[in-house]
This record gives structure tokens, sequence and C-alpha cells, in this order.
């Protein structure tokens, strides 16, 4: 299958498990109540932040392949615990990137500071393994477990690879394939165990929310120098003022080193980019077709997640799944 003329619309696409989404939502919030009143009010400052459940959704419509339980309570739960491991993520990388927007408002550390968010992601990642122990699931409490710490350890290998104006494409991809693949592979992995699923089924859920993961975040970093800021909800050229050299800039570096490493270094050392080398920035992009490039690399990862679903037979859930990857290739923000 290849991608589609025109985005798709992810609420059509998540149509399958709306009634399912919601319920995460109001789990979510159920949760994240305490007498802290404090947790509660940024739990809710958090849900209404405009995220695209996308995570939860890939768990619970592989849930729905894989024959899960009939009332969906366990798929919902652990639907629940993935987007808390997610959002723990996101309050703390934006501490440790300085981000002071996140989808167009104040981040969490910008609003309440470090000391309260760092506390607050630690809770939501101890809360999520609470919630996950709610059924007798070593082995999804395991899945759980790899994935977080791939995530951390990601998180750890980004910061001593920040500033570094020379890392390379295999350091970057190692770098975003534990930050964010593991997490939609586990997901989509966990969404098969609530089911029954021989192991080759099991396995091709797995590379499925892995390669749509490291396809996801290839877009992600595209965005950084093609979205509008308005509608990116972060100002534009994040990734290099925060020391951050990602594929495009990888590439743009391999194919003109003299004009593009300076560049890249002033940037990353002055922690700014002034319009004027915002400017060459993008006439360099341009010149040696980097959006182009990165595009196709995407392209190649969604393709190789829609081919694992062929192992399974047609539905409504299956074909949700396969237009997802276009949905990631054609995202805006």
């Amino acid at each position: 299958m290849q991608p589609s003329s025109s985005p798709p619309d992810l609420a059509q696409l998540f149509e399958p498990v709306r009634d399912d989404l919601e319920r995460v939502n109001q789990a979510f919030l159920r949760h994240i109540d305490s007498r802290v009143e404090l947790i509660p009010q940024i739990g809710k400052y958090l849900q209404n932040s405009g995220g695209k459940r996308v995570r939860p959704a890939v768990m619970l419509m592989a849930a729905r392949l894989a024959g899960g339980d009939p009332s969906g309570e366990m798929a919902v739960l652990y639907a629940s615990v993935i987007e808390f491991i997610h959002t723990a993520t996101l309050v703390h990388d934006d501490i440790i990137d300085d981000s002071e927007l996140r989808r167009g408002r104040l981040a969490v550390h910008s609003r309440w500071g470090n000391d309260v968010t760092v506390l607050l992601g630690d809770y939501l990642y101890i809360k999520s393994l609470g919630m996950a122990l709610t059924y007798d699931r070593i082995d999804v409490l395991r899945v759980l477990c790899d994935v977080t710490l791939k995530m951390i350890e990601g998180e750890l290998y980004q910061l001593t690879k920040n500033g570094d104006v020379e890392i390379t494409e295999d350091e970057y991809f190692d770098i975003i394939r534990r930050k964010t693949a593991y997490l939609f592979a586990g997901a989509s992995r966990i969404g098969g165990m609530v089911g029954t699923l021989p192991p080759a089924q099991e396995q091709a859920l797995w590379e499925y929310g892995f390669n749509l993961g490291i396809a996801f975040q290839l877009v992600d970093d595209l965005l950084d120098y093609t979205a509008d800021q308005t509608t990116l909800g972060k100002p534009i050229g994040s990734d290099l003022r925060e020391g951050k050299v990602t594929l495009p800039m990888i590439l743009l570096r391999e194919h003109n080193p003299d004009a593009a490493r300076p560049l890249i270094d002033q940037i990353v050392r002055d922690g700014d980019v002034t319009d004027e080398a915002w400017r060459q920035v993008s006439a360099l992009l341009r010149e040696y077709d980097i959006v182009p490039q990165v595009t196709r690399r995407a392209a190649e990862y969604a393709a190789i997640a829609r081919e694992q679903l062929h192992v399974f037979p047609p539905s409504r859930e299956r074909e949700s799944l396969i237009s997802l990857a276009d949905y990631v290739l054609s995202r805006d923000r």
C-alpha cells in the first residue's frame, strides 16, 4: 500500500477504537487524582494540551487484531499506562531541552517550575507501573519496564551528543530507536499480548510499531525545518538551538561540509538562529534536496511497518493501522 494523495483524517482512523480512547481519557483523569491538589491540576492541563493519543490508539487497535478481552477493560488499562509513560517522558524532556512551549502552550516546567515538574514526571512513571499491576501479567510488565529503560537510555545518550556537530547517522538512529521507536513497539506488542496470538503475529506487531515509531520521529525532526511555527506549536529551529543535530543536518553536512559545518557549529554554539542563518540553512536544504531525502527514509520505514500487518486478516482495525503510516508521513505538526 502506497501513501495516499490526501492526508488521512486521524479521527477517522481512530474510529474503530473511539469509545475506548474516550475511556482512556477518563482513566487518565481518574488515575491522576490525588489529595495533593497540584497533581490533578497539572494532569488536567496536560490532558487538555492537544495530544493525539497515537500510542494508546495503536495499542487498542492491536488488541482488537489480537481478539482481546470482550469488555476491553484490560486493553483500556494498558493503553492508559502507555499514555502515562509517554506523558512522563514529555514533561521530563521539556525540562532537559529547556523548551518553553509544548504544543503551543507553556510547558509544565515553564508554568510550575522544574522542581515540581521533575517530581510530576516521577509520579507519572511510578503511577503507570502501579496501574499495570492491576492485572497479574508479569510478561506485560516486563515489556513496559524494558521500553521505559530504553527511552531513558536514549535520553541520556542524546544528552551526551548534544552540541556534537559531528554526530553520525548511526548514532542518530540509535537515539531515535530508543527515544521513540521502542514505546511504539511496546504499545503495539502489548496490544497483541492482551489477546491470544501466535509468536509470529505478536512479533509482527512489535515490528509494525518499531518501524512506525522511526518514521514518526524522522518526520518530527524534519518538521523542525519545514513546519510553520504556529502550526508546530514551538519555535522553528528548536533542535539546533538545543544542540540537537538531526538527520536533515547530518545529510546536509555530508553533501556540503564546507558550507554546512560552520553554519551548524555557529547555531549550536550560540544557541540561537538568526534570520540570516535560517535563510542560509533553508537555501542549503533546498539546494541539496534534503527534505525529499529524509521523507524517502521515513517512507521506507512506514512501508516496512505496513508490510507487517499483512499477516492479519482484513479488518477495520488493520486498515486503520495501515493508514496510520500514511498519516505519519503527512503530518504537519
